[in-house]
């Protein structure tokens, strides 16, 4: 069996995971010259040069690209049984990372469904921002929107959703014109920032544009939050007019508590995701959990069920 240093495994695992060498060394605990070392090793052993180095920058050419995911799964799994080897009496767990407005508002019922169907290991639901570190948190699957800031990971389509307007029934809107939102005041509308890391979310002023509209609403007025469930609060409380996404509004939508007066949408430009680190077939229930999400069409989903993995995309 022809196996490469482990030291040097490790190092190149983690640099290549953190994007630094010098990040490595801290969670390694050794210098940023001693990693550089030990992935020049990894390199000679292998015969291909896995790093593109500029500057204090490092970037994984196609050789440390294909390497990484076996190498990153490998080292969990000994990191996992070395875990259960000293504390046996550590029940399994699956660790369920997401964000807040997509955990309350569309994971939570179905982790709860699953768990009923099919009981198996604790699980542990963290609402947490992107990005999120796999191998550091013990993370088996993160369920986020799009996966672009995970390009070294399998990515599961989950469903692709729209956003419209949605606002509560018979509330007193300002408009100029009944049948549509067109000339809603600026101080009715509800603006939803996800932050710098969504720098494509829908706007107010892309759904105008949609609607034929030149009109670009000023979001100094109105009502700002900063997330998806917020909105839909405020909404359904008579506060304004939200975009929000119909999945995550799929139950006020169907009780009647909030409607959508317009038949303009607009597509997300990234479907919803569930992330793993190329999850071992031996996990079987994470990797059974996952295909459960994929297959359930209850979420409004436009695209149920397709599957996209990044390294097939990187071909």
């Amino acid at each position: 069996m022809r196996l490469p240093p482990l030291n040097a495994l490790k190092a190149f695992e983690a640099a290549a995971r953190l994007g630094s060498f010098v990040a490595a060394s801290e969670e390694l605990g050794v210098s940023a010259a001693a990693v550089s070392m030990q992935v020049r090793n990894l390199e000679t052993y292998l015969k291909k040069k896995l790093f593109t180095r500029s500057n204090n920058r490092i970037t994984l050419t196609d050789a440390g690209m294909a390497i990484y995911p076996g190498t990153a799964q490998s080292l969990s799994g000994i990191a996992s049984l070395t875990e259960r080897i000293l504390d046996p009496e550590t029940r399994s767990r699956i660790v369920v990372s997401t964000l807040p407005s997509l955990a309350e508002r569309w994971l939570v019922p179905r982790l709860a469904d699953f768990a009923r169907a099919e009981p198996g290991p604790s699980v542990e639901l963290r609402i947490e921002d992107d990005p999120v570190e796999f191998a550091r948190d013990k993370i088996g699957v993160r369920i986020t929107f799009g996966d672009h800031l995970y390009p070294e990971f399998r990515s599961d389509v989950l469903f692709r959703d729209t956003v419209t307007p949605l606002m509560a029934p018979g509330v007193a809107i300002p408009f100029e014109d009944e049948r549509d939102l067109l000339h809603v005041a600026d101080d009715s509308l509800i603006h939803v920032d996800w932050g710098p890391k969504y720098g494509s979310q829908p706007r107010w002023s892309d759904w105008f544009e949609t609607a034929g509209s030149a009109r670009t609403p000023d979001i100094t007025k109105g009502t700002s939050v900063t997330t998806t469930s917020a909105a839909i609060a405020l909404a359904t409380r008579g506060m304004g007019v939200a975009l929000a996404p119909r999945s995550l509004a799929a139950a006020e939508l169907a009780s009647g508590v909030l409607i959508a007066p317009s038949p303009v949408n607009l597509i997300l430009s990234h479907p919803y995701c569930a992330i793993s680190s190329h999850t071992p077939q031996s996990d079987r229930y994470l990797r059974r959990f996952i295909d459960w999400l994929v297959r359930d069409d209850s979420g409004n989903a436009a695209e149920p069920g397709r599957r996209v993995q990044n390294e097939e995309r990187r071909q």
